[in-house]
């Protein structure tokens, strides 16, 4: 256990060093232009944002923001990332030369990293509304009343002044009927003022929009965070009843989705690294840091895991990972086993079955399984996502586990088993005594090894609202925008649960090996 921490110090040690490293240097291939000069170190001299049309941008997947670059600057390197905060870090660290994001969010972020500015003026402005279904004519008409009552009364423009011009982050108390009828509400973590995490509860101006809604016709909110991009499929599906984080009215957004009058305009701007921009002021030359290595990782760990009580987020996740991974590994288990009685079995058409999902199974990417069941097959039916998780997982590792024990059986001589019939035992007693246990001890290795690449495999669950493990890294970086610290913490506690799972899997093995089992009991 010593040489394992010291390990784990280790790679931490080198880690932070790449991040700083990489934070500071910009990449060295050749490039034509002016992205050249940027990749080579030179700086870019950028005065207006119409000088990036031809860069690298980085881009929210799915956002307007998205195709705005697409349909203006066709001739961009397209970055496309699934958070705001993936934005920040990106450009910062020389992954990006430009990216763009609603000026309100820039008035927060920038204010936080000095390295990044704006670029000139707004590129284009953007009407912002409540999303809807095409069959929830009525539940957008209430929407659009309440918005009018608070216009008229001065609430929306108070929220505005407290959230977007004081930059103020404290909800107000909003009260709800504990018996309410539910309003699911989807929503993305675009960062404050729209909608973030705050001491582990959702906050943000749009937040409180969604909750005096809610309050307004007798509901109770009820959240669920997803990537942007998955948003309007969740809607048009049935998952949830509106969306409202900020979300642009478009026409290709009106031809799936029915908007509300709309609520505020947002506008966008260019922001590029400081020191790239045409007349900068050179960086002042920070004196030497005082701050020893492990003072700055104890200021880390406190901005990522106890301000905010942000552990509460870990500790959560974990629990999703670890409860995703048993299930996921039970189901799947008792399905292998099915499945593997019907690829063996000697009716053709139970055989054919099992080949065919076998095949379909192992040929298809876990991700599109899963977003296939959540978004296609339970699409109308008000279930669980971590139920639907278990589900997809289950089916994929049913499929391999049944192949591991078709193997493991088929390799145990047919003689043990004329030869157990022989001395009176069923056939589903051979099988139990005799071939059973032998087959378990050659099929436990390769089950370990796929039971684990399962449990990795679950951090994926995040496309449909799953908060495990790395959707919590995704909650605590789009606050702290910090890539570091949240993401090796992620990657340590998933090798401690990958650990303990294979101990425990490593006791069972040595307790169905008879001739371990029998040198254990001669020690004792």
């Amino acid at each position: 256990m010593p040489d394992f921490l010291r390990g784990l110090a280790l790679a931490a040690c080198l880690l932070m060093a790449w991040n700083a490293g990489a934070a500071n240097e910009t990449p060295q291939t050749e490039l034509p232009g002016a992205q050249a000069r940027a990749t080579q170190g030179k700086g870019l001299q950028l005065r207006t944002p119409e000088e990036v049309s031809t860069l690298r941008i980085a881009v929210m997947q799915g956002s307007a923001q998205d195709v705005w670059v697409k349909n203006n600057w066709p001739q961009a390197t397209l970055l496309q990332y699934l958070a705001v905060a993936d934005l920040f870090v990106a450009v910062e660290a020389g992954k990006a030369d430009a990216s763009i994001t609603v000026a309100d969010i820039l008035k927060q972020a920038l204010a936080e990293r000095p390295a990044l500015a704006t670029l000139g003026e707004p590129i284009f402005n953007l009407d912002v509304g409540a999303a809807f279904r095409k069959d929830s004519a009525a539940l957008r008409a209430q929407f659009d009343d309440f918005l009018a009552r608070l216009r008229a009364d001065g609430t929306l423009a108070d929220m505005k002044r407290r959230w977007m011009e004081e930059s103020r982050t404290t909800m107000p108390a909003i009260e709800f009927l504990p018996d309410a009828p539910a309003l699911a509400i989807g929503n993305a973590l675009v960062g404050l003022p729209q909608v973030a995490v705050k001491d582990n509860r959702l906050v943000g101006f749009e937040v409180e929009l969604a909750e005096r809604f809610a309050a307004s016709i007798g509901r109770r909110p009820v959240w669920t965070t997803a990537d942007f991009g998955a948003l309007i499929p969740s809607l048009a599906s049935g998952k949830i009843d509106t969306i409202i984080t900020g979300m642009s009215i478009t026409p290709e957004r009106r031809e799936r989705v029915d908007f509300s009058e709309s609520y505020h305009a947002y506008r966008n701007l260019v922001f590029v690294r400081a020191s790239n921009i045409a007349g900068a002021a050179p960086a002042p030359v920070a004196p030497p840091a005082e701050a020893s290595f492990w003072g700055n990782l104890r200021e880390s760990f406190h901005n990522n895991i106890i301000r905010e009580n942000r552990y509460l987020l870990l500790w959560g996740g974990l629990k999703t990972t670890v409860l995703l991974s048993v299930l996921s590994c039970a189901f799947g288990t008792l399905l292998g086993a099915l499945i593997c009685y019907m690829r063996m079995s000697r009716n053709t058409l139970a055989r054919r079955s099992a080949m065919l999902y076998i095949s379909l199974m192992r040929g298809m990417p876990v991700l599109v399984l899963l977003m296939l069941i959540f978004y296609v097959v339970f699409a109308s039916v008000n279930i669980s996502p971590i139920l639907v998780a278990v589900f997809a997982f289950g089916l994929n590792f049913g499929a391999y586990t049944s192949e591991m024990f078709r193997t493991g059986i088929e390799s145990i001589d047919r003689g043990q088993t004329e030869a157990g019939i022989a001395m009176g035992f069923t056939r589903v007693g051979t099988f139990r005594h005799i071939v059973l246990p032998q087959a378990l001890q050659r099929i436990l290795p390769v089950y370990k090894g796929e039971f684990i690449s399962m449990v990795k495999m679950t951090s994926i669950v995040g496309y449909v609202a799953v908060e495990d493990l790395t959707k919590a890294s995704d909650i605590i970086r789009s606050r702290t925008f910090d890539a570091f610290f949240p993401l090796v913490t992620v990657a340590i506690l998933y090798f401690l649960v990958s650990w303990v799972l294979i101990q425990a899997l490593g006791y069972i093995e040595r307790r169905t090996d008879p001739m371990q089992r029998r040198a254990a009991e001669a020690r004792t």
